[in-house]
């Protein structure tokens, strides 16, 4: 029943990006983006942008759905809060996993809500007591935190450091990476977005 719901919810929100006025748009030049580099430029917004000069993914921060774009489409919905991830034409191929370690993705706990030759995008829950697989991270990913994250990071080696990630954060973190995260409070989740 949890995809049925989700599906509906990603085809109202996909429909809601087609219905979207011209008098509510900016252009993706204008607007001021929370992260800008080689492979993306990230919008946090609750207007709409178009053109979108790259394909794109938009997250619905509040339904925690996502939809993926084309070039020259309109992203983000007018009074909805949407993260869009313009994905620049700098394609990074996955890394080989060389070690003892599975990949990140997909793991227990884990939604796929869509993929195809550019991203696959995943809904994800910590919760208490429940650390995630020893794993690696063999492409680049841009996480959207959902709620309040207060997440435990782990290296194979037992180095651990606790971050704070609060509802609304995103962060763009690079491939090539080993660990274990825990919630050390309450539960976590988040929209993880893998470049191919």
């Amino acid at each position: 029943m949890r995809k049925r719901g989700m599906l509906i919810l990603t085809a109202s929100f996909a429909l809601a990006l087609l219905s979207v006025p011209a008098s509510s748009t900016f252009a993706a030049e204008a607007a001021p983006a929370v992260i800008d580099n080689e492979r993306v430029k990230v919008f946090d917004t609750t207007e709409s942008i178009a053109p979108m000069p790259d394909d794109f993914v938009a997250i619905s921060f509040d339904k925690g759905t996502a939809i993926f774009g084309r070039a020259g489409e309109t992203a983000g919905v007018p009074g909805v809060r949407t993260i869009v991830i313009d994905l620049k034409n700098h394609p990074v191929a996955p890394l080989a996993n060389n070690t003892a370690y599975p990949n990140a993705y997909p793991r227990p706990h884990i939604d796929k809500l869509l993929e195809n030759d550019r991203v696959i995008v995943w809904h994800y829950r910590w919760f208490l007591n429940d650390p995630t697989p020893m794993h690696f991270h063999d492409k680049d990913v841009v996480v959207v935190y959902l709620e309040d994250s207060p997440l435990q990071s782990t290296e194979p080696n037992g180095k651990a450091v606790v971050n704070e990630y609060k509802s609304g954060d995103i962060r763009f973190n690079k491939r090539d990476r080993i660990h274990t995260e825990l919630v050390v409070r309450g539960s976590a989740s988040a929209v993880i977005t893998e470049l191919k």
